[in-house]
């Protein structure tokens, strides 16, 4: 047993030490043997055999701790091999509606949580001096009408002057049908008229467009032939008053603003009163379909030769801690963009850039559109 072990040393030391002070005034030689206590070359052993194993057993734990850190880290890289951050969005994704042109709002439709059918009226600007416009060409197209009428037209001609008649109260039918349905919408929704109105009007406008598309074809197919006459100057006249007839409605119907699809009103920035234009920093109407969810995950470009469409995902949002959402990647963006979501200028420039990969949840449960979200794609391995 070698008394030299630089760990059990300094203990002997203090020891001596120790004993040499209780036995002061005894000279010099050999120490005594204490009255009342073990010799120091008795409890030698003792220790050594005390502190033997304790350090044995610690070096053992730190040992098997080194080696199961390799081990979690490999067990995690099996279970998500790239972590992303996402947003929660509606599967058609968020639909930002402006203004096409400058004005200022008179009307709010809806609010937040609205169900709205594609073609409502969401936002009316000021209008009057249009409505004002589409008035005079109505008049001048009439005016030129009955002056084409006064002359007398035969065969092909008169055939021509049936369809063109045919295609302006086409025309005009829809107009009227698409007023008829504003109007229908606002009661329903703010004086709680029955839903079967609403459905009878959005049918009456699909029989007018249909309608309206029939009657140009069958003008496109008339002017085709060689046979029809060039037109008159009375209908050429009349032709120019419905244009500018067709212009006038065309810029009234820019000042109403409408859904391009069914879905939930998501946000409102729309004030009455407030001047919009196309240049507005923020959407007056922010709409999506929500039936179904899906994430819009950022993963950085060095990740991306791991995400493969159909790959399984879990998603893990910070409110539900405790609960993980199943979900599977849809569509893989072509292009590299600047990072959006979740952004820190912590990250290194390798980690600045990402793709868009979208991810269909199974069952988006409590989730919420707009929610930040961190995305855990699974590996081959786990799939």
């Amino acid at each position: 047993m070698d008394y030299g072990d630089p760990c059990i040393l300094p203990i002997l030391k203090r020891m001596v030490r120790s004993e040499g002070a209780c036995y002061a005034g005894v000279g010099h030689g050999a120490l005594p043997q204490p009255t009342n206590g073990p010799s120091l070359a008795a409890m030698i052993p003792t220790i050594r055999n005390t502190l033997f194993p304790v350090a044995v057993g610690v070096l053992a734990l730190f040992t098997i701790l080194v080696a199961l850190i390799p081990i979690g880290r490999a067990q995690d890289r099996s279970r998500a091999e790239v972590i992303a951050p996402g947003e929660v969005e509606p599967i058609s994704g968020e639909i930002k509606i402006g203004s096409s042109v400058v004005g200022r709002i008179a009307e709010v439709t809806v609010k937040v949580n609205d169900r709205v059918f594609a073609g409502e009226l969401l936002v009316r600007l000021e209008d009057d001096d249009l409505k004002a416009r589409v008035a005079v060409a109505e008049a001048q197209a009439a005016l030129q009408k009955r002056v084409r009428n006064d002359g007398v037209a035969g065969g092909r001609a008169a055939d021509r002057r049936k369809a063109e008649d045919a295609v302006a109260d086409a025309e005009k039918a829809v107009v009227d049908a698409q007023s008829a349905l504003d109007r229908t919408a606002a009661a329903v929704r703010d004086k709680g008229a029955p839903e079967s109105t609403l459905t009878a009007a959005r049918a009456a406008l699909s029989r007018a467009q249909d309608r309206l598309k029939q009657q140009q074809d069958a003008l496109r197919r008339l002017d085709a032939q060689s046979s029809v006459p060039l037109p008159t100057q009375f209908e050429g006249q009349l032709n120019v008053a419905r244009g500018e007839l067709a212009y006038a409605n065309a810029n009234l119907e820019k000042m109403r603003i409408r859904a391009p699809i069914a879905g939930t009103v998501l946000q409102v920035n729309a004030k009455v009163g407030e001047l919009t234009s196309p240049s507005s920093p923020q959407p007056l109407i922010s709409l999506g379909d929500v039936s179904a969810l899906r994430v819009r995950a950022e993963v950085a470009e060095l990740n991306i030769g791991s995400i493969k469409v159909g790959q399984p995902v879990v998603v893990r949002a910070a409110a539900f801690r405790e609960r993980e959402f199943a979900g599977k990647v849809s569509s893989v963006a072509p292009g590299v963009e600047p990072r959006r979501t979740g952004a820190d200028a912590r990250r290194s420039p390798s980690d600045s850039k990402f793709v868009q990969v979208f991810v269909d949840l199974i069952d988006p449960g409590p989730l919420a559109v707009g929610m930040n979200v961190d995305v855990y794609f699974r590996n081959d391995a786990t799939q």
